[in-house]
């Protein structure tokens, strides 16, 4: 149906700003601005419960009249649809629909944008009656794919597709029963295929915080555990829970750990270019306001990131004290660590080199994450979009404040960004799941 309700977003273009945060402190959400340079030192976190763990859970408010979205110089933001509810991951068909999960509504809608590409000219639910839908990828790759993949709470399934459909053509195939043996806790399942299309790779986040009260085993048990399940794998209710798992497509072999010990890897990426695997991962709770900090990095096949039992690198977390010396050495220090309880959870490279609202092009090969704002911090944080620069398809460690502007003076959030893509356009989409609603950023020269 036509989108009735398109309206401007008042934008403010702020010049870039030098502030480094090369050592690690607790920044305020009112120095937030586009061009702002954050870096995590990890070398200099503050000990564990150096602060009391806060309870601050957003309620969202109503767009108040005076907020304002800010953007660098050049870019303006502008409401793409309405007509979604709760959208998270959103996907590009090669015509450039876009295929939106609405994840509590147990739906994939398909958006056919308008001629311009500035708002939507049509909707329709391509599958409807889904427990939790997250993840969509097409496959194969190209233009011409012949399925979508959705990944849902607990299973993958796959439906015929050909470009330009709407509506699914044919019946469901599951692609995997079962990705874990427990369903409590996050609910997210990204979902990715290698370059070559040979391997799919699911997300699967912890059940728990940190696993505390979980079974205990002896260190001969540990071994025999890990001979199948990973370098660091939880067991008990965690088993094929806080992990990357990968598939053989085509294959009806169960999938296994790519990686370990990553909490809740709620965007899964693969880097254009180098083929690197990247997760942006939401770390676990109530170890004070500047514990632990969320990040992006390249996911290493049988790399360890600690969780349980260690964060960012060889810093043990104090609930696990003395329970796994055997893993200490042995944890992979994230690439871009992020504020605190900033709650990342979106992340897609742009690579758009080309289109009417095609970003300067030294954007292409960078990416961008979306923080979708803290409950576990007394002073806000995040409810942003941040900019990962790249250097010849390295990360720097640094980030860069892009979008700002969802808290009000006050400290009210009223709007809570989930994810985002390149249209076909060169545009950038942004799905806010609580104000139900997507944006489109775009750049004019």
């Amino acid at each position: 149906m036509l989108n009735r309700s398109r309206s401007m977003t008042t934008v403010v273009s702020v010049l870039a700003v030098c502030t480094l945060s090369y050592a690690y402190a607790q920044t305020k959400w009112q120095d937030d601005a586009p061009g702002r340079v954050h870096r995590i030192d990890v070398a200099k976190l503050p000990a564990p419960f150096a602060t009391e763990s806060a309870r601050q859970f957003p309620r969202i408010t109503p767009k108040p009249d005076s907020a304002q979205l800010k953007l660098p110089v050049g870019f303006k933001v502008d409401v793409f649809t309405r007509d979604i509810e709760g959208p998270r991951v959103m996907r590009i068909a090669p015509n450039g629909d876009i295929f939106v999960a609405e994840e509590k509504s147990g739906r994939v809608k398909v958006l056919h944008p308008s001629a311009d590409g500035a708002s939507v000219a049509s909707s329709t639910t391509f599958v409807s009656g889904l427990t939790q839908p997250f993840g969509i990828q097409f496959y194969p790759a190209g233009a011409q794919p012949q399925w979508v993949y959705i990944s849902e709470i607990n299973r993958v399934m796959r439906y015929p597709y050909k470009n330009g459909d709407t509506k699914s053509s044919g019946n469901a195939e599951t692609v995997v029963a079962q990705l874990a043996g427990t369903v409590g806790g996050h609910s997210t399942r990204d979902l990715v295929f290698s370059p070559d299309g040979k391997k799919m790779f699911v997300a699967v986040g912890s059940a728990s915080n940190v696993a505390e009260g979980g079974p205990k085993k002896s260190p001969a048990d540990i071994k025999t555990w890990e001979a199948e399940h990973g370098l660091g794998a939880a067991w008990g209710d965690e088993a094929n829970r806080a992990d990357v798992l990968v598939f053989d497509v085509g294959s009806n072999k169960p999938g296994k750990p790519f990686a370990t010990g990553i909490r809740n890897c709620v965007g899964l990426a693969v880097q254009p270019g180098t083929g690197d695997l990247w997760c942006t991962v939401n770390e676990r709770d109530a170890l004070g306001d500047n514990l632990v900090p969320d990040y992006s990095t390249r996911v290493r096949e049988n790399g360890f990131y600690g969780w349980p039992w260690y964060y960012m690198g060889d810093h043990e977390d104090p609930r696990h004290a003395g329970e796994r010396p055997d893993l200490k050495g042995k944890t992979i220090t994230p690439d871009v660590p992020y504020e605190a309880h900033s709650a990342a959870v979106g992340f897609a490279f742009y690579t758009a080199t080309s289109g009417s609202s095609a970003f300067p092009a030294e954007y292409v090969g960078d990416a961008f994450a979306v923080f979708h704002g803290s409950w576990n911090r007394a002073d806000r944080t995040g409810h942003k979009v941040v900019r990962v620069p790249m250097k010849n398809g390295v990360p720097t460690g640094e980030y860069v404040d892009f979008l700002t502007g969802f808290v009000t003076a006050d400290s009210q959030p009223w709007g809570r960004p989930a994810s985002v893509t390149v249209a076909g356009d060169g545009a950038l989409l942004l799905s806010d799941d609580d104000a139900n609603l997507i944006y489109r950023i775009s750049y004019s020269r």
